[in-house]
């Protein structure tokens, strides 16, 4: 069987579901591969010159949406029947139009990646994706990437669907980004490898930095000079990137929910493997290890050009903290799960500067202050923080089957509730367990597998 990444359309059917409080969570879990550097693994080796084989990449809804958008676009992205995927790159400028509508889903990371390759390809393309991202801004990568000379068509403002007309002759630009963005500043990146010169992206507080990992990997020169005050990242175009072989390493993001839920559930350890531990994606554990958790690495080393390692964590008490706005780039994602630890932790916990959750799948902040207020946690929020009362490691209340926690068909508000069900006293029920799939697909068979009771809801 050879799968070429093709996605299904329309919305699965929601599949409700509830937690109950977990009196044990024990073993040890291989988690999915990272969707970020599944994501780019996909788009770089389309760039390469020749056969790229990647191993653990990320099945997910979002990810398949990539691969497919790719296909459209003249590269050869197919799964072999032993899980491995090839990708036939066509090299850097080789893309061509496509004949029909790219859409990319819910995938945010997919969508405005994309825009930055296309536009500095001379092309025209449509794309579009589910209701939740055609409510989320893209003037934050196409304002810049007008700039080296493309054009977009919206409909309604800045939201999809649009039309992308590739520049004919793309120039290279340097560009700081207002807000802390590694989705603006990979746009940038890959829209700098077709343009005759040096694109330039200056940050002020630094991102995840799997592009330029991953660009060095396939061989390309990416200079960066740090100062106290920014980093300057720099590629030049035209550069040929050869094709390798990858290894995806398992998603911090993904390992957030499965890390809350060994705090917060009863007795027991659970390790997960190979978990990606680039420095500028462990905000979350860091902030962990401040509130006292029980929680050690072990057997580090590297998978293509990021460290990795096996985390060990289980339940223990847990103190309150203040999470500076500097965290928020290292762990944008990991908030909702850093949020139903803090409401079983002892004191107040301050998220701040968090504004960016409002415009990720949902608004992120009021959803989560919702959810935690229908489990009885006292949540109070503003424009970009956010305060959690914790319950001093009693069982919170929960929802029971009188009231449902609503997901807005974000995956992460439906695996950081379910996870906050485990430490509850009469359960937590969600609307929706189907839209877990475009990130982490089989979380809950896994999830089970450790001893978790969550069952699906006819409700």
């Amino acid at each position: 069987m050879r799968h070429t990444g093709q996605v299904q359309t329309g919305a699965p059917a929601p599949r409700p579901a509830i937690s109950s409080r977990a009196e044990r969570l024990a073993g040890t879990v291989d988690l999915p591969g990272d969707k970020s550097i599944s994501h780019r693994a996909l788009m770089l080796s389309s760039l390469a010159v020749g056969r790229t084989t990647i191993s653990g990449l990320l099945e997910s809804e979002d990810v398949l949406a990539t691969a497919c958008a790719l296909n459209q676009l003249g590269a050869s992205v197919r799964r072999l029947d032993d899980g491995e995927w090839v990708v036939d790159g066509v090299g850097v400028g080789g893309l061509r139009a496509p004949e029909d509508v790219l859409d990319v889903g819910n995938a945010g990371t997919a969508a405005r990646l994309l825009l930055g390759i296309l536009s500095t390809h001379n092309l025209r393309a449509v794309m579009t994706g589910d209701a939740s991202l055609r409510k989320r801004p893209m003037a934050r990568v196409t304002g810049p990437l007008a700039q080296m000379g493309a054009r977009f068509d919206c409909t309604r403002g800045d939201l999809l669907p649009l039309t992308v007309w590739g520049a004919a002759t793309p120039v290279p630009i340097e560009y700081a980004p207002p807000v802390a963005s590694a989705q603006v500043k990979s746009a940038i990146l890959l829209a700098g490898l077709n343009t005759m010169g040096a694109t330039t992206v200056v940050e002020r507080v630094a991102t995840r930095d799997h592009t330029e990992r991953m660009l060095r990997c396939f061989g390309c020169v990416v200079d960066e000079e740090r100062t106290p005050e920014r980093t300057r990242i720099t590629v030049c175009g035209w550069q040929e990137m050869t094709a390798v072989d990858l290894a995806v390493p398992a998603d911090p993001s993904s390992a957030a929910f499965v890390v809350a839920a060994a705090l917060l559930a009863g007795d027991g350890a659970i390790t997960a493997a190979s978990v990606c531990l680039n420095p500028l994606r462990t905000g979350l554990f860091d902030i962990l290890r401040e509130m006292g958790a029980d929680f050690h690495v072990k057997n580090v080393h590297e998978i293509s050009g990021e460290p990795v390692g096996d985390i060990v964590c289980r339940s223990g008490p847990l103190r309150a903290v203040d999470v500076p706005a500097k965290h928020a780039a290292s762990m944008i994602d990991e908030y909702p799960a850093l949020a139903v630890v803090s409401a079983t932790a002892s004191g107040t916990t301050r998220f701040n500067g968090i504004g960016e959750l409002r415009v990720k799948e949902s608004d992120r902040l009021a959803v989560i202050a919702d959810g935690l207020a229908l489990c009885g946690v006292k949540v109070r929020t503003g424009a970009d923080w956010m305060e959690i009362d914790g319950s001093g490691g009693h069982p919170v209340q929960g929802t029971g089957i009188a009231a449902t926690v609503m997901t807005q068909l974000d995956h992460r508000i439906a695996m950081s509730f379910l996870v906050l069900g485990l430490a509850s006293r009469d359960g937590v029920l969600v609307d929706d367990t189907a839209i877990i799939d475009t990130s982490f697909p089989g979380f809950v068979p896994l999830m089970q597998s450790l001893g978790a009771p969550i069952e699906l809801s006819p409700i």
